[in-house]
């Protein structure tokens, strides 16, 4: 059953004081994937594209039923909750299971609005190391300020595809799902969610984070 922007009014003020916020370098998580969720409109999805494994819980929240739906897009992120939530002209739409920021990397609450998409979107900060000869991952959690490869390792910067920068370096993105908060502050999503997400939104959406 749908529901209206009237059953959360406080969106309805929100919605109305969106930031505007300037660019600067992006960065994020080290990883990330997504698993389908039960019972919703988007296709059973069997893998997580090239970069990233499925959750680690399966996803039974998740779900978009927005395909057809005119008004202006709205998207909530709910930290406690760790879902998003994505409304047209004030109809919920669509929900996101996620992991937000780690508790040393905390997703900022507040009012944004999307300020960049990026497709193909790739951190500029974080990544893993990999050996050279054979390939193996030597290092999954690399921040490339800090880090410096040996001789015998190369640097492959973390994948971040429909990346939907709101803030700094933070967005919502494809990303891996531990079941709890992980991230380096930004939103992970399940692929096929970013997807209808990244679809649905404009620069200039706004985004609502608690």
């Amino acid at each position: 059953m749908k529901r209206t922007i009237q059953d959360f009014p406080y969106l309805a003020t929100a919605a109305l004081a969106v930031l505007a916020l300037s660019s600067c370098e992006l960065g994020g998580p080290r990883k990330s994937g997504y698993m389908a969720g039960v019972g919703n409109p988007v296709q059973q999805q069997v893998s997580n594209g090239p970069h990233h494994p499925a959750p680690a819980i399966p996803d039974d929240i998740s779900y978009w039923d927005g395909d057809g739906v005119q008004g202006s897009p709205l998207v909530k992120i709910n930290r406690q909750q760790q879902k998003a939530f994505f409304y047209k002209g004030g109809v919920l739409v669509g929900v996101s299971k996620i992991s937000s920021g780690s508790e040393d990397h905390a997703t900022p609450p507040g009012r944004y609005k999307i300020i960049q998409k990026s497709k193909d979107h790739k951190s500029s900060l974080y990544g893993v190391f990999k050996d050279r000869s054979t390939g193996m991952t030597t290092n999954d959690n690399v921040d490339i300020r800090v880090d410096k490869p040996k001789p015998n390792e190369i640097y492959y910067p973390a994948p971040m595809p429909n990346f939907m920068r709101f803030t700094g370096g933070i967005g919502m993105h494809t990303g891996y799902l531990p079941g709890y908060a992980a991230s380096h502050g930004c939103i992970r999503m399940p692929h096929h969610m970013s997807e209808k997400f990244f679809e649905n939104v404009s620069v200039g959406t706004p985004v609502i984070v608690e």
